[in-house]
């Protein structure tokens, strides 16, 4: 993790600042920059959302999914708790907590849109910074680059389904058409593009190509993703100056969330005997939220001045310390992990792999 990524959280909160004093100051300039959508899909935005998202996509080898049955015990975990889970248990919480506990502190024309954000935060497992996550927590990286990869191919054909299905629970009305454009232009084009200037790259120079293009575009991910927070907060500021406790407010049913999901994940593939190079990733891989693509759903499907896309945008904001608090968890309980019975009779990480961790 590059000291830029290690401060991520610092930069958010930056960026948050500086939007909400931007959007008080220059509100037209905003104003203009919403206006220009297609479709209720605002262009600015999307262009920034794809170069989030295109850079963590040109690191995912579909190939790898022939790896699969290496690991499968894992990868029934995360798929279990990715989408059985924890869209599910979010929407849960986002009724329990914001429609009930919280309501009478939060605006009541935006309580429902608040939760249908917290959905969308759920309904997409992340496919990018879990490539540091596991990483920092000794993960067996074949097991996470396939995990991922399988989970991109799901969100093509299931985010949409879960996310209207979850969203007319919470008697919202789903714009269908909105919904199923947002899937094409934030998942399909740019795995589209990603896969293509991956081919391109490998038939140039292989893997070395591609970490030298991604040396130069994963800095412009990150801009993207700071560029982007100061549109969202530009416009949500009077809000938040109005009321601060909202972020607060917001962050509790996430932070439940992740904790609950990365635990449950953890403890299945403990029961299931999964080597712990494997229970890390995986756990992280269920608690952790494609938030890229929240932003650009919320955006799309409820505007800038949603509560849907305020409720994503703290994701982002917690994101990073929240995750990192969950790989020292798994780093530091190692050892109770391994002493499992189910564990000790399919063997540790060094003999699952070959390798030793760490």
């Amino acid at each position: 993790m590059s000291t830029f990524e290690r401060y991520l959280s610092l930069w958010v909160a930056l960026c948050i600042v500086a939007g909400v004093v931007l959007g008080q100051f220059f509100p037209s300039a905003f104003h203009l920059v919403g206006a220009a959508e297609v479709a209720r899909v605002n262009l600015p935005v999307a262009v920034l959302i794809w170069l989030m998202i295109i850079p963590m996509l040109v690191k995912i080898d579909f190939a790898a999914l022939s790896r699969v049955k290496e690991h499968w015990r894992g990868i029934g975990v995360t798929l279990f708790i990715n989408w059985a889970i924890k869209p599910f248990s979010m929407a849960l919480l986002g009724w329990l907590f914001i429609g009930g506990l919280f309501r009478a502190y939060l605006p009541a024309d935006q309580i429902n849109s608040y939760i249908a954000g917290l959905i969308l935060l759920a309904a997409a497992p992340c496919t990018a910074m879990v490539f540091v996550w596991s990483n920092l927590s000794n993960g067996e990286p074949h097991f996470t680059l396939s995990q991922v990869a399988l989970n991109d191919l799901i969100m093509i054909v299931a985010f949409a389904p879960i996310v209207g299905l979850l969203l007319g629970l919470s008697a919202i009305t789903v714009p269908w058409e909105t919904l199923f454009l947002s899937v094409v232009l934030y998942i399909v084009v740019p795995v589209l593009i990603a896969q293509g200037l991956r081919r391109s790259l490998l038939a140039r120079g292989g893997e070395a190509a591609i970490a030298a293009a991604l040396q130069h575009l994963q800095p412009l991910s990150l801009v993207a993703l700071l560029a982007t927070l100061v549109l969202l907060f530009g416009f949500q500021g009077q809000q938040i100056v109005a009321q601060p406790l909202i972020i607060a407010l917001l962050a509790v049913p996430i932070l439940i969330q992740v904790y609950f999901n990365a635990g449950f994940a953890y403890l299945l593939n403990r029961a299931t005997g999964e080597a712990h190079c494997v229970a890390a990733p995986s756990a992280l891989i269920g608690a952790s939220n494609f938030f890229e693509l929240a932003v650009a759903a919320a955006i799309s499907l409820f505007g800038f001045h949603s509560g849907a896309a305020l409720a994503t945008v703290v994701g982002v904001l917690i994101e990073v310390p929240v995750m990192l608090s969950v790989v020292k968890i798994v780093n530091a309980t190692r050892p109770w992990y391994e002493a499992g019975a189910a564990v000790r009779r399919r063997g540790a990480c060094d003999e699952v792999n070959g390798k030793v961790a760490g």
